[in-house]
């Protein structure tokens, strides 16, 4: 779930929007068939603040990839949201669902905001959900969590990120974060967890495990890979834009894991497409096209 506007002149909406009725509990479904030579969404289900665009094939040398971008129009994330989103993609589907810009986090004094991502791959499917960082606002509590299942042949990208906005300069720092990634096998056995969790205090605060860096974000590919992920060549790239990366094997043999920080959120972004890109071409074979937002 994702909403478009800048950072920059934000005001904190406070716990809840203007307009909402409260806390949401809202269920979201996508699911792609491979069908006609290429992947085609084949059931949505988007009640709001859920909103996607329609399906492109923008890839040249991978015709079949849909594209989709996942959008919303409510303003970002209040107190109390639930909100779940279930991605299936059928035997041989291959889709790239991305957001079209970062999602600020409101106050959520007492009650966090969750995210709930559901991933299903079957045999042969590949799919990359690439979200733009979340922005965390003063007194935001964020609880993002995704589960992917992967079938026999089956591969996946993932990306997230999270940065910090303070409107009013007054030194706020958010509530606290939490992420989980669990991924599991076909037989429901699980290959990885990956949990954190970190306040606002310690994130901003001179004992840091961020250091001087105000912005992290985690790049995730499994299944097997085409190519190689050059780690030296990245970290050259990476260290020009002022981020630092580490990259590493998960266990099992399951996928590759890189963590990005960089000073500000604009510059996460820029190093998040660096890695998608190294992170594309290793799974795929090929570079990714170009995407507009």
């Amino acid at each position: 779930m994702n909403i478009a506007p800048q950072v920059a002149g934000l005001r904190d909406a406070g716990p809840v929007a203007a307009g909402t009725a409260g806390a949401r509990d809202v269920r979201a479904h996508l699911g792609f068939v491979r069908g006609g030579g290429r992947a085609v969404l084949a059931r949505q289900h988007m009640p709001y603040p859920f909103h996607i665009t329609r399906p492109f094939w923008l890839d040249p040398h991978l015709p079949e990839c849909a594209t989709l971008y996942l959008q919303s129009s409510s303003g970002g994330m209040y107190t109390g949201d639930r909100l779940a989103l279930e991605i299936e993609a059928g035997a041989g589907a291959q889709a790239h669902v991305t957001s079209q810009a970062a999602t600020v986090v409101h106050r959520t004094p007492g009650n966090e905001a969750r995210l709930s991502t559901a991933i299903r791959l079957r045999d042969d499917a590949f799919l990359a959900l690439t979200n733009d960082p979340f922005i965390l606002f003063p007194d935001a509590h964020l609880h993002v969590a995704t589960e992917v299942t992967l079938a026999a042949g089956a591969r996946a990208i993932l990306a997230d990120g999270f940065a910090t906005h303070d409107p009013e300069q007054r030194g706020r720092p958010f509530g606290r974060l939490r992420t989980e990634l669990c991924v599991r096998n076909a037989d429901g056995q699980v290959m990885v967890w990956d949990r954190g969790t970190i306040t606002g205090a310690q994130f901003a605060g001179p004992a840091s495990p961020l250091g001087p860096y105000r912005a992290m974000g985690n790049m995730v590919g499994l299944g097997a890979r085409r190519g190689d992920v050059d780690a030296p060549a990245l970290m050259r790239r990476l260290d020009a834009l002022g981020c630092r990366i580490g990259v590493s094997d998960l266990p099992g043999e399951c996928g590759i894991l890189a963590r990005c920080l960089a000073p500000t959120g604009g510059l996460l972004a820029q190093g998040m497409a660096e890695l998608y890109a190294a992170f594309f071409e290793a799974w795929t074979g090929y570079a990714p096209p170009p995407l507009r937002k």
